[in-house]
């Protein structure tokens, strides 16, 4: 978050505090106006104004740890994925040391040190994987992103943990691999 945050000060000169007084001025108190506002206004992409959308919202909010934040996508009857996404993270971390999770509100971000590479969404019937490699045409389960989730181009359907295969660690590899 920190370094979406530096980019984004770089990028307009602005800190998050800067805009949150220019949306308390534009009378912005919803996540989605405030992200159509800073990606119209200040030219910024989806996931930089994203982050700030969410640091004006919830500056005051106490702060809670990624082993909380990762445990809530597991809550209640989405359990029965947290055991498969742990052996899903072990493979991912053989990938290099610098691969770490980032949890959000809706999914986890998967993180080479803090470029994100893939996604994991988690619901009750299955575990939904994004994955960014852009320019890469989508064939048999791996389909496009689209509307799903813009932060990635693919997605990917886990019905059955036995489909968290090899075929699915090439794709995430290739994507660790791209965001040097």
């Amino acid at each position: 978050m920190e370094t979406y945050l530096e980019n984004v000060k770089t990028k307009t000169g602005k800190t998050p505090d800067d805009f949150r007084v220019l949306a308390e001025a534009k009378g912005l108190t919803k996540h989605g106006e405030i992200v159509t506002w800073l990606k119209e206004e200040f030219d910024l992409g989806h996931g930089h104004a994203n982050a700030v959308a969410h640091v004006i919202l919830h500056a005051d909010d106490p702060k809670e740890s990624d082993d909380q934040g990762i445990a809530k996508h597991f809550a209640g009857i989405k359990s029965v994925w947290r055991e498969p996404y742990d052996a899903l993270l072990e493979k991912l971390k053989e990938f290099g040391d610098d691969v770490r999770v980032a949890p959000t509100k809706t999914y986890l971000s998967l993180l080479r040190n803090d470029k994100k590479f893939g996604i994991v969404q988690v619901s009750a019937k299955r575990l939904d994987i994004g994955i960014k490699l852009a320019g890469t045409a989508a064939k048999r389960r791996f389909e496009q992103a689209g509307a799903w989730n813009a932060m990635v181009t693919h997605r990917v359907k886990i019905d059955n943990p036995e489909e968290l295969d090899a075929e699915v660690l090439t794709w995430l590899r290739q994507a660790y691999d791209k965001a040097e």
